[in-house]
C-alpha cells in the first residue's frame, strides 16, 4: 500500500519513511482521499486510532440513525450507493457501503494507532507524525516521516461535555449522545435530553417510541424544517433554488414552506433564529434540524420541551424558569468538537477550535504539504469535495517530486538516518 524505509532508534521507536502522504483518520474523508490517491497510483498511509473504519458511525451513533440527506449528496468519489438502497440509507447500509468502498480500493489503515503529535520539521522540510499503538499491554511507538500530511479526523472527533452545576451530584445515568444506542432500556423512565439539534431531536423521538418519558432542553433558538417539501428533499430543493436565486430569498421560501407544513414552532417552545436557516449555516455552521416525526410527538405531549438548566441535584433538575423535574437519566446531545489542537503542533493554518482559519471553500490546504479534509461543516458532500481537491493537488506535487528524483537524489532521506 505504501513505500517506506524503517529504522529503530536507541529507545526502540520505529521510524517509518512514507513515500507519499500520511492520512490521519479512516472515516469517510480519509477513505475518500485514499480512493482518489489509489486511482492515481500514489502511495499513502492511513492512521486510525480505532480498530475499524468509520468508527464514529460504527461505535458512536444510535441504532435508528439514517442519513439526513438524500444518498446522492452523501456518496464518496468514484462509487455511488447501490441502486437498491433507499433515498435515506440506514446506518447499517452506510457502514456496509464504506466497508465495500475500502475493499474496492484496497484501503488498509494502520488500526489502533493513536497520533500523539504531528510536527513539521523546518530543517528537513518533512512532517514527523508520532503514534502510539493501543493494542494489548505493550506500548509501541512509531514515528512516520512524510512530505505531506492530511488531517481527516473530522469535526466530530470528541463529544462535548458541558459544565452544568450539580451534574456530578446526579445519581442517575449520564451519557453523551455518542454512547446512546436505543431507547429500549429506558422504557417508563424519565429522561432529560440536553440539546435540540438533529441528535437531540432524534434521541427524544427514539425514547418516545420506546415508551420512555423524554424532556428535551431547548436553551437557544433553532430552525426546524421538514425533511421533504412537496415530495422533494428540502436540501435538494434548496440547492436547486440557489442556482437561480440569492441566499436570502431561498431562506424566505424555505421558511414559508416550513410555516405551512409544520406551523409555528415557537408555540411548542422552539424559537427560530433571526438569521435564515441557510445563512445561519453558512455564517456560523449551525445546521437546521430536519424533522422526521419529533414535532408530532411534541404536539401530542409525548415529548416535553423545557427551557435551559440551572442546576442538578441528586435526583432532580432545576430549570431556569424555576420548574423542578424528577428524572432518572440524562442524555447529553450537546455536540462534538475537533481534537486537532491536542496533537497537531501547527498554529498558522488551524485555529484553536480545531478548524482551518481560512473560510470555506479555501480551508483545505495549508503550507508545507498540510491538508484538511472534512472541516467544511457541510457533511459528507463537503468531505467528498475536499477529497477531490486534495487528491488532485497531491497528484501535482507527486509528479513534481518524481521529476525531481529523476534529476537528483533527495537529501531529506539523510534526516532519517539520524534516528
Amino acid at each position: 500500500m505504501f513505500s517506506f524505509s524503517e529504522q529503530k532508534n536507541f529507545f526502540g521507536r520505529r521510524c517509518v519513511w512514507v513515500n507519499g502522504p500520511v492520512i490521519v483518520g479512516a472515516g469517510p474523508s480519509g477513505l475518500a482521499i485514499s480512493a482518489c490517491l489509489r486511482d492515481q497510483g500514489i502511495p499513502f498511509v492511513v492512521i486510525e486510532r480505532s480498530d475499524c473504519i468509520a468508527s464514529l458511525w460504527q461505535k458512536r451513533t444510535y441504532d435508528r440513525l439514517k442519513l439526513h440527506l438524500p444518498k446522492k449528496f452523501c456518496q464518496l468519489p468514484k462509487i455511488p450507493f447501490p441502486g437498491d438502497y433507499p433515498e435515506y440509507p440506514t446506518k447499517k447500509q452506510f457502514i456496509a457501503y464504506l466497508e465495500n468502498y475500502a475493499k474496492k480500493f484496497d484501503i488498509k489503515p494502520q488500526f489502533n494507532e493513536c497520533v500523539e503529535s504531528a510536527k513539521y520539521d523546518e530543517a528537513c522540510k518533512l512532517w514527523r507524525v508520532k503514534t502510539v499503538s493501543t493494542t494489548g499491554s505493550i506500548r509501541v511507538e512509531t514515528e512516520y516521516i512524510c512530505q505531506m500530511l492530511v488531517v481527516a479526523t473530522g469535526e466530530n472527533a470528541e463529544g462535548v461535555i458541558p459544565e452544568i452545576e450539580g451534574l456530578e451530584e446526579f445519581s442517575g445515568e449520564v451519557i453523551h449522545a455518542k454512547d446512546y444506542k436505543s431507547g429500549e432500556k429506558y422504557e417508563g423512565k424519565k429522561v432529560l435530553v440536553v440539546g435540540c439539534g438533529n441528535s437531540g431531536m432524534e434521541v427524544s423521538l427514539d425514547l418516545s417510541n420506546h415508551h420512555a418519558k423524554p424532556s428535551m432542553v431547548v436553551r437557544s433558538s433553532v430552525h426546524v424544517l421538514p425533511r421533504e417539501i412537496l415530495g422533494k428533499s428540502t436540501f435538494d430543493l434548496a440547492m436547486m433554488l440557489m442556482k437561480w436565486l440569492p441566499l436570502w430569498i431561498v431562506d424566505k421560501i424555505l421558511l414559508i414552506f416550513a410555516w405551512f407544513m409544520i406551523g409555528n414552532t415557537q408555540r411548542y417552545g422552539i424559537k427560530r433564529p433571526y438569521l435564515g436557516p441557510l445563512t445561519l449555516k453558512n455564517n456560523h455552521g449551525k445546521t437546521p434540524v430536519l424533522d422526521i416525526g419529533t414535532l408530532e410527538k411534541i404536539r401530542s405531549g409525548d415529548i416535553t420541551v423545557v427551557p435551559g438548566i440551572k442546576r442538578f441535584t441528586e435526583k432532580t433538575v432545576e430549570l431556569v424558569n424555576g420548574d423542578i423535574l424528577e428524572i432518572d437519566s440524562v442524555v447529553l446531545a450537546t455536540g462534538y468538537f475537533s481534537n486537532v489542537p491536542f496533537w497537531l503542533h501547527e498554529k498558522e493554518f488551524f485555529a484553536e477550535n480545531g478548524f482551518p482559519k481560512t473560510p470555506f471553500p479555501n480551508g483545505w490546504k495549508g503550507k508545507g504539504g498540510l491538508y484538511a479534509a472534512g472541516f467544511t461543516r457541510r457533511g459528507l458532500a463537503g468531505a467528498t469535495a475536499d477529497a477531490i481537491k486534495i487528491s488532485k493537488d497531491i497528484g501535482k506535487e507527486w509528479k513534481k517530486e518524481l521529476n525531481h528524483k529523476k534529476q537528483k537524489v533527495p537529501t531529506h532521506r539523510r534526516c532519517i538516518s539520524t534516528f
